[in-house]
């Protein structure tokens, strides 16, 4: 066992990957979908002893075209607002089986699966209200930043600048100008034990944080980057690399919060400029150089301030 702050958990390497799939192949998603990545790398850190609630969204849509699954473990569909208060309700009904003795497994993993429409807007509410009732699940937040499922509306976790369907391109537009809501850091305020950052090119780092959040008791949130060549308008082929560039920028930090203390992974002295990451993304493709210098001076004050909140948590100042 690994000890990790106050954490207990089984680390998965390289050498000894879960076998598990509970996420079988031939799901319809897109060519090169970091969601379902992701989501397969999530699933196979947690293992088969795993319920699954699924708020509406792409991963619910082809994974189940009716009348096939592609999931073998529990799974629930139900509606993008109420996604943590049905998990709310699984975990408080296994907690009172227990008590009563007709259930005698009580390392089940209760898990609830949004996107990020389900989870930063219409399935805000309830999700805030579980984490302060305390209930004992993992919440993974699959961001693919705008709706992609119903055509790529934006969301408030679509990116400052971004082209989407509701934000175009035009004369008196240049795509969303609003920032990204802070969505990790809004979860951490709560208070909860474990808040995360992954991505599903960093894949042992993403299942050792889902295991981490399955090792705590009460709820836990990871927030997952998840790279859509549909609605970011890049090649299939080049999520993974995205993914890298977002991290090694730090447009998308790797973090974690363990009982309100902050773990930063930090780069080198010298991380990559955003517009590494914006020329990769016909999304982005109308910045000026004034906006890449906007959101360098944002990403730049960012890291930070998350680098002070390390150094305010312990003596790590963002270890690696």
């Amino acid at each position: 066992m690994k000890a990790d702050k106050h954490l207990e958990f089984e680390k998965i390497t390289a050498k000894a990957l879960p076998e598990f799939e509970a996420l079988s192949p031939g799901h319809r998603a897109c060519p090169g979908c970091g969601e379902m990545l992701a989501l397969r790398q999530a699933l196979k850190g947690l293992g088969p002893n795993t319920i699954v609630v699924n708020a509406t969204g792409c991963i619910e849509v082809v994974s189940t075209p009716f009348p096939q699954t592609a999931w073998n473990i529990p799974w629930m569909h139900v509606a993008f607002e109420n996604a943590s208060a049905v998990g709310s309700g699984v975990e408080a009904a296994r907690r009172a089986l227990l008590r009563k003795g007709r259930l005698t497994d009580a390392d089940t993993t209760i898990v609830v699966v949004g996107g990020d429409g389900g989870t930063s807007d219409i399935g805000f509410q309830s999700l805030s209200g579980a984490l302060e009732r305390g209930h004992n699940f993992i919440y993974l937040c699959f961001d693919n930043e705008a709706y992609m499922n119903t055509g790529v509306q934006r969301s408030s976790a679509t990116p400052e600048f971004a082209w989407t369907t509701t934000c175009p391109l035009g004369s008196a537009s240049s795509g969303k100008t609003h920032k990204k809501k802070d969505l990790p850091r809004i979860m951490a305020a709560h208070d909860i034990p474990y808040v995360a950052t992954a991505t599903p090119a960093h894949p042992l780092d993403l299942m050792n944080k889902v295991r981490k959040g399955a090792a705590v008791k009460g709820p836990a949130f990871i927030h997952i980057f998840s790279p859509c060549p549909t609605g970011w308008r890049m090649p299939a082929e080049r999520s993974i690399e995205i993914a890298k560039v977002a991290v090694k920028s730090n447009i998308y930090p790797l973090y974690e919060v363990i009982h309100g203390e902050y773990v930063v992974k930090r780069n080198s002295k010298n991380p990559l400029p955003v517009s590494e990451y914006f020329k990769l993304q016909g999304r982005f493709k109308h910045l000026t150089a004034q906006d890449v210098r906007t959101i360098q001076d944002r990403v730049d004050a960012t890291m930070d301030r998350l680098l002070s909140y390390a150094r305010l948590s312990d003596d790590t100042k963002g270890r690696p």
